[in-house]
């Protein structure tokens, strides 16, 4: 498997990582410039070179996934038989300096409804470096023309849902710790979203477009028919966005609602 492939399943499986790299060599070494390895918690891809600077280089790699704000970082080693070193001898006679760059799980948020308002909003989140799920129920709020406006240039890994019937059914798609915004053109929709995402486990947070009179209907019926006790119920965040930002624009509550998300995310909530 090569580098690319191992960092793209890391991040599939929303596992974080590093990946290694030989940065320059002087002299003699096992491997050249931009040899690569990828390490997650279980396993790791590639090879910087094997003996005492791969097991090093893993070992502070799974000491920088722990840590949440882990930054890159350099690794020197000498190689020659006057070293001590932790995992043996290596005496090729040069010496190597390694880069480790920390690979963080990204964030993911799902956008069910691409009305308007969804539209501003991933235009937002396209530029972000997370991953991007746009559900609807009409084929042609998810046509190519209409989101080429957003995937031309788009950063974030984009997947775009067409589910003519039940949209729900995504919710157990998506990976755990995703953010869920629940923002269709139909409140029987929105409240069969509500319903299933609190049903749903390992979601990050729920947020819910609308009014306080829907929401007061919302919640009655998340309690009365759904079941949901109150604490489950308080798991929906309503209205969405920032407070301080009042306009009523779709363009105004797209920026409020991204911004609210990226606080999220700056306060370790992947």
């Amino acid at each position: 498997m090569t580098w690319v492939a191992a960092v793209a399943r890391l991040r599939a499986r929303r596992e974080p990582g590093v990946l290694v790299t030989v940065a320059t060599v002087r002299g003699h070494a096992p491997r050249r410039a931009g040899a690569k390895l990828v390490v997650g918690q279980p396993e790791t891809w590639g090879s910087i070179g094997g003996g005492n600077i791969e097991a090093v280089a893993i070992d502070r790699a799974r000491e920088l996934i722990g840590k949440p704000d882990a930054e890159p970082e350099l690794m020197e080693f000498a190689l020659n038989d006057k070293v001590t070193n932790r995992h043996g001898v290596q005496c090729c006679g040069g010496a190597v300096t390694v880069l480790l760059e920390p690979l963080p799980v990204v964030p993911a948020v799902a956008v069910f409804g691409v009305g308007h308002v969804g539209l501003e909003l991933a235009r937002i989140l396209a530029r972000h470096h997370l991953d991007l799920h746009l559900i609807d129920t009409r084929p042609d709020m998810l046509t190519d023309e209409r989101l080429a406006v957003l995937l031309a240039d788009a950063v974030a890994q984009v997947s775009v849902h067409h589910t003519p019937l039940l949209p729900e059914e995504v919710l157990a798609e998506l990976a755990p710790g995703t953010h869920v915004l629940i923002m269709t053109h139909d409140h029987a929709e929105d409240a069969a979203l509500a319903d299933a995402a609190l049903r749903t486990e390992g979601l990050g947070s729920i947020g819910l477009i609308g009014s306080s009179a829907k929401w007061a209907r919302f919640r009655h019926r998340l309690s009365t028919e759904g079941g949901h006790d109150a604490a489950t119920i308080d798991r929906i965040k309503t209205p969405i966005g920032l407070t301080e930002i009042t306009g009523k624009e779709p363009a105004t509550i797209a920026v409020s609602v991204a911004a609210d998300l990226l606080r999220t995310f700056e306060q370790g909530r992947p």
